[in-house]
């Protein structure tokens, strides 16, 4: 059955109350549905009957600052009715939608949406790009106050991208993609903005409590996972409550495999340098807990305040066995490859030991006021992301057998994804712990905070001007100043003859689906006990200092923005201004004449100015068929790495690395069409084309240059390879975005309640990452999809989830043969659930049933440099709500 105009209107008048953030104008008065309450039957809505419905909330409850959800849930027909009113582009999922797949953390979630590709890492979603643009040139917002980094390994050294695997699904009420920025939004958005949206309390007087509880298990190492989630609160008169609590454990194990390769003239383009056999086990438990409070004494004012903290701890261990081969490689009739073993520590047994807790935390204090026609909101807010390691213990053993044959390793590329699989000889009883020595041990720790305060006002009147209707001017200044410190002391431990088997413990390990020996595992802990914390020689010292930055960066905003409708016609149009100023101290390496270390510091100071205008136009051919076209205009400033001034020298490798405090920031001019027929039960049919063309790009580059002997090294002047960053001219992303979902309808029977959907995106994108040399834009990949079936009757849920997306530029080399790669992945996931007549749910869910391998590689998809796997989840548990 469509949804008649009368029908949308009130479910538009919902989504006033409950994502008002999504780009809907909020007004004095709305009408409100219970996010559980069936949409009424086209004839049978009224506007009477939609008066008496307002009515029976008490009074027209409005939303705060326009970026939350209402209720514990928020209905997908009522989501997909915002992003069909919205003025710009966006997607939206529900809390519903996302509980319905095994989804651990917010980039998992984001996965879903049509144009967005996610980065992994030790199985788990950790980065999110949009529309081929990485991590670092995105935006992440909760409430609409941007989220800041927890640490430092964001994909291409710009510290900026969010690490969303520190955000559990379990707080939050949706998660929306803004595509075309609005003047209103920050403009810090190159690729997008990924909105992270709160509950609040219900719109009713009451209280309500709901929960999950779920156990599961993960084979590959025989391992735990537990799930628990709960959220409470009511409205009592003008005062509302809503609290929020969450927990997921892992103990997830990780098989690992990563050779690496000459690379060079003088051997075959697949011989190996090293293999390095990793066995991971991960002990990870992740937490989320939020509050919201508000107080609305009458329609007009209404104030809140909100906080969360989320993140997580990890104990790391990393048991890993290193071959390293001399290079002597003699390529044999059948394929294979033979070398030998001789240099000093050519086989390793070697564990990291580490222990790290990421953490995001926001305060927020705002609220809104009807002065006149006048609506003003208003905000402040201070929001933190910490990373914190107390240590980081790594150990190496080196074989050292009596016997000192020559041995020798034959091996051929014809493992699981073109691994190397290998044999050795002469190297006698080369997996016994008494036959390895003790000959390196180090340790460090690490503290980086990233910190904002921010404070906005925003105002929106109405007004009349000729013959348009719905017209509103918005207004708004904004402020935030941000510091951000990255400290690492990595400390020196004098390694002695310890013997392995001393701090080795279990049977001989064969892992990686039997294909490698990894021997014993090092026990985690043992050298710690023996050695303690280690001591601050002075090359600490100055190594601690290189990896030293304090930056500060205040940005100062205003907007204007008018929206309005002519006939069918809606238009929004408006120019946003900011003024960012930077300044960041770090340190630069030298030496003496005499060969000794010294560090000094540098200092770097900067500002600059932008305008960034948008003409946005929504067109209503039918009223379920919409047409779009958009332009809008984003910035990505230099990453902080990116633009450290410090100098860091390595004679013996002959590399020099230095950040170029000269980057000018990127920016985009962006174009959208689209058209969007929407169907019923939340459903949709789209095709989008999009152009963004960006002026600046940063690329990582290296050059070999003859550095200037002033002190910085000993010695005369000599020749390094300078790795650093620079702008190119242009470039620019193009694709396009197709989506599709739908519950079918008129099916007899028991099909009555099965739907299907799928979205595609292609992007085309164009850089020059060296001279003469082009490629699509780091991050990007080409063809992204997303497919599901999924079938609801009789309070049973069934949903099978597949993913895909194809291979990506993960870091740019020297030349084609060395530029790494993200290989192609496709994962699919299920989950069921039965929902019983009273309170109480049940459900299953299956994740990663392909057993998808994280893989990356070298020049070709046949020389992998990594390929780990992760194995299945299995969780299963129960939901209530009361």
């Amino acid at each position: 059955m469509h949804t008649t105009k009368l029908h949308r209107a009130i479910l538009n008048a919902t989504a006033l109350v409950s994502l008002g953030a999504f780009g809907l104008p909020a007004h004095a008065h709305a009408f409100v549905l219970d996010a559980s309450d069936k949409p009424a039957a086209a004839g049978d809505a009224t506007p009477d009957a939609a008066d008496d419905t307002a009515a029976k909330t008490g009074k027209a409850v409005r939303n705060l600052q326009g970026v939350h959800v209402v209720a514990p849930r928020t209905s997908d027909e009522v989501a997909r009715a915002t992003q069909q009113d919205a003025p710009n582009l966006i997607n939206i999922r529900t809390e519903d939608q996302i509980r319905a797949l095994p989804d651990s953390n917010t980039a998992e979630a984001v996965r879903r949406i049509p144009g967005v590709s996610m980065e992994t890492d030790e199985g788990e979603g950790r980065y999110v790009n949009i529309r081929g643009f990485d991590a670092d040139l995105n935006s992440t917002t909760y409430a609409g106050v941007r989220l800041l980094p927890t640490n430092n390994a964001s994909p291409f050294g710009g510290y900026r991208g969010v690490a969303l695997d520190s955000i559990p699904v379990g707080f939050i009420g949706a998660v929306k993609v803004t595509k075309s920025n609005l003047p209103s939004q920050d403009a810090e958005a190159l690729g997008g903005t990924i909105e992270v949206l709160p509950k609040t309390a219900p719109t009713e007087q009451g209280s309500f409590l709901e929960g999950n509880a779920g156990v599961g298990y993960e084979p590959l190492r025989g391992t735990p996972v537990t799930n628990f989630s709960l959220t409470g609160g009511g409205r009592y008169g003008p005062f509302s409550i809503l609290l929020t609590a969450s927990s997921h454990i892992d103990s997830r194990g990780i098989d690992d495999v990563e050779p690496a390769y000459f690379n060079d003239a003088a051997h075959p383009y697949q011989a190996v340098n090293v293999i390095e056999q990793r066995d991971y086990e991960l002990h990870r438990r992740r937490h989320g807990y939020a509050i919201d409070l508000g107080y609305q004494p009458d329609d007009d004012d209404q104030w809140y305040f909100r906080a969360f903290d989320a993140g997580y701890t990890e104990r790391y261990k990393r048991q890993y066995m290193d071959i390293t081969l001399d290079g002597n490689t003699v390529a044999q009739p059948d394929g294979s490859y033979q070398d030998t073993l001789t240099v000093p520590g050519a086989i390793t047994k070697s564990l990291r030991d580490e222990q790290e807790t990421s953490r995001e935390r926001l305060y927020m204090l705002g609220g809104q006021n009807l002065l006149g026609g006048t609506t003003l909101d208003y905000h402040v807010a201070y929001v933190e992301g910490t990373y914190k390691k107390p240590f980081d213990y790594n150990s190496t053993f080196t074989y050292n057998p009596l016997a000192t044959p020559t041995p020798t390793i034959s091996y051929a590329p014809n493992g699981p994804g073109h691994v190397p699989l290998y044999t050795i000889s002469g190297a006698p009883d080369y997996l016994n712990p008494a036959n390895y020595v003790l000959s390196s041990l180090g340790n460090g720790t690490a503290y980086n905070f990233d910190r904002e305060m921010s404070y906005a006002v925003n105002s929106k009147t109405p007004v009349e001007w000729g013959s348009l209707t719905d017209q509103e001017l918005h207004f708004g200044l904004s402020v935030q100043q941000r510091h951000k410190r990255t400290t690492a002391q990595p400390y020196s431990i004098d390694a002695t003859a310890l013997s392995l088997a001393a701090v080795s413990s279990g049977a001989y390990e064969t892992y990686y689906d039997g294909h490698y020996q990894n021997g014993m595992d090092i026990m985690p802990g043992a050298l710690q006990r023996i050695f303690g914390m280690g001591s601050i020689a002075p090359g600490d010292v100055t190594s601690s200092q290189q990896q030293y930055l304090d930056a500060h960066e205040d940005i100062y905003a205003a907007y204007g923005q008018y929206t309005g409708t002519c006939g069918k016609l809606g238009i929004l149009a408006g120019v946003r201004f900011e003024d960012t100023r930077n300044r960041g101290q770090a340190f630069s390496s030298g030496a003496d004449a005499a060969g000794n270390p010294f560090s000094y510091p540098v200092n770097s100071r900067h500002s600059y100015n932008n305008f960034f205008p948008s003409l946005q136009l929504r067109y209503e051919l039918e009223p379920d068929l919409i047409l779009r076209a958009a332009y809008s205009s984003t910035i990505a400033r230099p990453g902080f790495n990116q633009a450290n001034p410090s100098l860091a020298i390595d004679v013996g490798s002959g590399l020099a690395t230095t950040g170029n405090p000269n980057l000018k920031p990127a920016t985009a001019h962006s174009f959208d069409f689209s058209i969007e027929k929407y169907l019923p039960q939340g459903g949709i049919l789209s095709a989008g084309i999009f152009d963004k063309q960006i002026s600046n790009y940063i690329v990582p580059t290296e050059t070999t240059q003859t550095l200037p002997n002033t002190n910085l090294y000993p010695g005369g002047a000599i020749p390094f390879h300078v790795f650093t960053f620079q702008n190119v001219g242009s470039a620019y992303a193009r694709g396009l975005e197709l989506n599709w979902e739908q519950t079918f309808q008129g099916l007899p029977g028991w099909l009555d309640g099965l739907g299907a959907g799928a979205n595609y995106t292609w992007v085309d994108s164009r850089v020059e990452i060296r001279p003469g040399a082009y490629s699509l834009l780091p991050s990007t990949s080409r063809n992204t999809w997303n497919a599901m079936l999924f079938y609801k009757r009789a309070g049973l849920s069934l949903n099978l989830a597949a993913y895909s997306v194809s291979a990506d530029l993960f870091g740019i080399g020297s030349d084609r043969s060395s530029d790494i790669y993200n290989a192609k992945r496709t994962s699919m996931d299920f989950s069921a659930s039965y929902q019983f007549p009273e309170n109480w749910s049940v459900y299953f869910q299956a994740k990663n049933l392909l057993n998808t391998p994280h893989a990356f590689y070298q020049g070709t998809s046949d020389r992998p440099i990594q390929r780990e796997f992760y194995g299945r989840t299995y969780l299963a548990g129960v939901r209530f709500a009361f």
